[in-house]
């Protein structure tokens, strides 16, 4: 159903779309290309839902929101209602189930991220020639009465792009929730040495000997990207993303093997996969990390094993993810959601924010209450967690 605003005299059409395939690639792509994230393009997007992965069938019901001027796509926002919390990374669970004590629904949802995608950087799509402030506001008003108009709990942007939360806290009345990744920058890093020498002389012995153990257990690596990644090898994601699912999430998956061949004739040249293998045998990997790139930044997704060797994990998703960053002139690296041996691995915790209006008068006044506390209790983690990293010496503030 569209509908009609107009700003200083000028007409746009709102409307909302409940496929990614209904929509232009080369119009979207215009509005999420010169973006830093890569995860706001067409053909991610749409590959989840021509996948099977983010479906309503799974709880995912698209529900995208576009704006056109005299039938040009000037703006858009991919969005989802939502039943349930999962695959949010954002663990709203507590929130859910107060808002069930109190008689109020907290489903249907409608959330505004990635699917299944804990990286930085959701946010509207807009045409840099367009005013964006007087455009996410008209955005924002649709948003308010397509969720009034269904019954809808209240809206959630998630892991949003630090400028865009600048300007929908100026535009909103928006509950923000702190929440912390575990995020690698490159401090002028020339070389894997380099960054080495960022480590106390303990953790450095200890990464030394992680990455030797590797050669002593007869593995070596390799990196393929874009067109060198043998179009079978997607097919193989599926299978250790699989396996790695089935073995330390009981089975909870979220994409199918479609999404990850798809991704060989739709995306392929923002794929870097890492292998691990028998010396003189890269055909036949026993893990396999997979990471997506874009521009300066690299990001880690999923990785599996077919068997279990000591140290194999840190090198397969951090070291040579490290090393192939450095050589590559990558200024962040993003390991993906987890923490626990990250942070000793020169990846710092590091503050994300999501963003939330809730309708219900009464549950919303709770949570306000609440969230300065909440957000400096996480602050405190935070800094606990960076006080303990065995760095040489202090680290320069990140800077996104």
């Amino acid at each position: 159903m569209a509908q009609t605003a107009t700003t200083e005299q000028i007409a746009y059409e709102l409307s909302w779309v409940s496929r990614m395939a209904d929509l232009s690639p080369q119009e979207w792509d215009a509005l999420a290309k010169p973006l830093k994230t890569p995860f706001l393009e067409w053909a991610w997007l749409n590959n989840l839902e021509t996948s099977g992965s983010a479906i309503p069938q799974e709880g995912w019901l698209p529900s995208h929101l576009v704006v056109r001027r005299s039938g040009k796509l000037v703006a858009a926002a991919p969005l989802y209602l939502k039943g349930h919390s999962y695959g949010e990374f954002v663990f709203d669970q507590q929130w859910a189930d107060l808002s069930y004590r109190l008689g109020v629904d907290y489903y249907p949802k409608l959330l505004g991220m990635t699917p299944f995608t804990p990286a930085e950087g959701y946010r509207f799509l807009i045409d840099s020639a367009e005013d964006e402030r007087a455009i996410t506001e008209m955005m924002l008003g649709a948003i308010d009465h397509f969720c009034s108009r269904h019954h809808v709990s209240g809206c959630h942007f998630l892991f949003v792009d630090p400028q865009w939360q600048k300007l929908m806290e100026s535009l909103g009345d928006f509950i923000t929730w702190k929440h912390h990744s575990y995020i690698w920058t490159s401090n002028n890093y020339q070389t894997f040495e380099d960054y080495l020498a960022s480590f106390n002389a303990n953790q450095r012995r200890n990464i030394k000997r992680e990455r030797k153990s590797m050669v002593n257990s007869g593995l070596e690596f390799k990196t393929w990207q874009g067109s060198q990644i043998p179009h079978g090898y997607f097919s193989k994601v599926y299978d250790f993303y699989s396996s790695t699912c089935e073995k330390f999430w009981g089975g909870s998956q979220y994409l199918t093997r479609k999404f990850f061949v798809d991704l060989a004739d739709q995306l392929a040249d923002r794929v870097v996969l890492f292998t691990a293998h028998a010396h003189g045998d890269d055909r036949h990997p026993i893990a396999l990390s997979f990471c997506i790139t874009k521009g300066d930044r690299l990001y880690g997704r999923y990785w599996g094993s077919t068997r279990e060797i000591d140290h194999l994990h840190f090198n397969a998703c951090y070291y040579e993810p490290i090393d192939w960053a450095i050589a590559h002139g990558i200024q962040l690296f993003d390991p993906g959601a987890g923490g626990q041996h990250k942070r000793r691995r020169g990846f710092p915790a590091t503050p994300n924010h999501s963003l939330h209006r809730l309708y219900h008068p009464r549950l919303d006044r709770i949570l306000r209450t609440y969230i300065d506390e909440i957000n400096q209790y996480e602050q405190q983690q935070i800094d606990a967690i960076n006080a303990e990293l065995p760095f040489s010496q202090a680290q320069p503030e990140l800077k996104l």
